[in-house]
């Protein structure tokens, strides 16, 4: 009889200690959820002119409204919305794939170590900047993997990073211009319907197509995806199951933990990165801090035997080009400027946060069956020079927002985390070590490769302008790919109001007849000016062929417009007119 008391006690005192758990981990689920659906219901801030440069930070007061949104970003960032399973299917096959995409913000295809031009033999050829810089860890993945030596995406941040999640062009998704947190930045002739809210009606974002593949989606660092206010502003409403720190805005306020990122600096707090207060105080930099969240998500995914997608998206190298001092030492010898050497321990810390990841990926075993993708999101930012000259992106002309190419090159690397012929996955994707991949790539082509890799079915009535990288990847030539690069850019920036289109070899930039930043010619002066570079024979474009070959300027024109045409795209507006490209006259000047 004391031993069925006994028993009965037991299994009461079992029972309670249940219901107490299971209430616990409800109540701490649904303050998860409360929390992070708090970031997609913010107010729009009140409206103030802001720009991404470094000279825009931190010196216009904040609005009440803002102030309100601030403190609720930072209570906590990462989690899912209520009613939702990170990873979508709880049976998730681990034997897919993980992908890491890591995308470097203003990184430009000469910011690295790594040579990506080749020399007239087809080897990489290092130039003064590659000596500059320290990037051992991209070296490494060079080594293991595929780089590729002319890699396009859009001259601004927004329009790039949109058209990695859509598997389309600007010009098609209708976001042209880097997205302000607080206001609609236009600029003064820019198209009056461009889509600076973020919203993607005839396109399924890339980590919403994972989750329902049972993929675990992790979002860390800047998303910059859509505005204060808009279901955009936070990366869990676009299909991520986890975001760290990402939200409207595309630059920190501060890259030092001292600083709280920002938070603690009355000039900077506006842009203030939310999300990460245990790191508050401490000498954590941005960079490290968003690598150790990163980590630790990965090996969430991995005991939960949930394949993962990481978005791996640093807020590094943008200005505010504040020193990270674990890597100062390198570089005060140079003979380059204070801002210069930041510039580059910014890149170097980006770097060791990549052999980071690499390092955790091979400790968890996982390293064989994870492909990680590395690129930049638009042209370098580097301070060293000359807006539309050979410095910042030498020996390429030009850096991130204008028309010429280093305002569009990216350094873009592919391979699997640990080489391993016998691995399924990369049996189905063989990448050879140390490849150099000359056949052009482009941002829109990661969705596609992405969800073929994943063996995600994409919506039948989305539109795509990306190829599978598959065969580029193995180190051949894609027969159907179309070898054309349109940037259309309907904007005032550092160059203002103009498309660029590359097509087999040949470059057209066209100017559209208005003011602007980057066209100060008066009023009675403006009309359309073209430029056109042979890149095959002149990749620096250094020679301006437009007057000397009027019939090829026409025929690139023309397919420029038809491009154009073909991908609906919006124009600059005067007069509340529309300016379309204008043909060139078919004379000889």
């Amino acid at each position: 009889m004391k031993r069925l008391t006994l028993i009965a006690l037991v299994l009461i005192h079992y029972s309670l200690f249940s219901i107490h758990h299971s209430a616990a981990a409800e109540q701490r689920a649904t303050e998860g959820s409360a929390s992070t659906e708090s970031q997609g219901k913010h107010s729009p801030a009140e409206q103030r002119t802001s720009d991404e440069s470094a000279s825009s930070s931190g010196r216009r007061s904040e609005g009440e409204a803002f102030k309100r949104n601030r403190a609720e970003r930072d209570r906590q960032p990462t989690g899912s919305p209520a009613g939702e399973r990170p990873g979508g299917s709880i049976n998730a096959s681990s034997t897919k794939p993980n992908i890491i995409l890591f995308l470097v913000d203003d990184m430009g295809l000469m910011d690295t170590s790594v040579p990506f031009v080749l020399d007239a033999k087809g080897e990489p050829q290092k130039y003064p900047l590659n000596e500059f810089y320290r990037t051992p860890s991209m070296e490494k993945l060079a080594a293991a993997g595929t780089r590729f030596s002319q890699f396009y995406a859009h001259s601004v941040c927004s329009p790039t990073r949109a058209s990695i999640m859509t598997g389309q062009n600007s010009a098609r998704h209708r976001t042209t211009n880097w997205i302000s947190a607080e206001r609609n930045n236009r600029t003064a002739y820019g198209p009056s319907e461009w889509n600076w809210l973020g919203e993607y009606k005839n396109a399924a974002f890339l980590p919403r197509l994972l989750k329902k593949a049972g993929y675990f989606t992790i979002h860390a660092g800047k998303a910059h995806f859509g505005p204060n206010g808009a279901v955009a502003e936070n990366p869990v409403n676009l299909g991520f199951d986890i975001n760290i720190a990402g939200n409207s805005f595309g630059q920190p306020g501060s890259y030092y933990g001292q600083d709280g990122y920002g938070l603690l600096s009355e000039k900077r707090k506006h842009r203030a990165v939310p999300g990460l207060k245990k790191y508050h105080g401490t000498d954590t930099f941005l960079t490290d801090a968003l690598t150790i969240e990163a980590n630790t998500y990965i090996e969430r995914a991995v005991k939960e035997n949930k394949p993962f997608f990481l978005h791996m998206s640093h807020y590094a190298v943008h200005a505010p080009f504040d020193s990270d001092p674990r890597f100062i030492k390198n570089y005060t010898h140079s003979g380059k400027s204070k801002t210069a050497q930041a510039y580059a321990t910014l890149i170097e810390g980006m770097d060791k946060s990549l052999g980071d990841i690499m390092q955790k990926l091979d400790a968890l075993d996982v390293a064989e069956n994870t492909l990680i993708i590395f690129l930049g999101d638009n042209g370098s930012d580097a301070p060293l020079g000359a807006t539309h000259n050979h410095t910042s992106s030498a020996p390429f002309r030009g850096k991130k927002a204008t028309h010429y190419e280093g305002g569009m090159l990216v350094p873009f690397i592919a391979a699997w985390g640990k080489a391993d012929e016998n691995n399924a996955s990369q049996q189905k994707l063989p990448i050879p070590a140390g490849a150099i991949q000359t056949q052009m790539g482009t941002i829109f082509d990661l969705l596609p490769t992405i969800c073929k890799l994943a063996e995600v079915e994409l919506p039948k009535d989305m539109p795509l302008d990306g190829y599978d990288l598959k065969p580029q990847f193995a180190g051949n030539k894609n027969e159907e790919r179309k070898e054309d690069f349109l940037n259309h850019f309907p904007h005032d920036h550092r160059s203002s109001y103009f498309t660029s289109y590359v097509n087999d070899g040949w470059k057209v930039i066209y100017h559209y007849p208005l003011p602007g930043r980057g066209n100060k010619a008066k009023a009675n002066e403006l009309s359309p000016k073209y430029e056109l570079f042979n890149l095959k024979e002149d990749p620096f474009e250094k020679k301006d062929l437009s007057k000397s070959h009027p019939e090829q300027l026409q025929t690139i024109m023309t397919a420029m417009i038809k491009d154009l045409e073909a991908k609906k795209a919006l124009y600059p507006q005067k007069d509340n007119k529309e300016l379309r490209p204008e043909m060139p006259a078919l004379v000889s000047q």
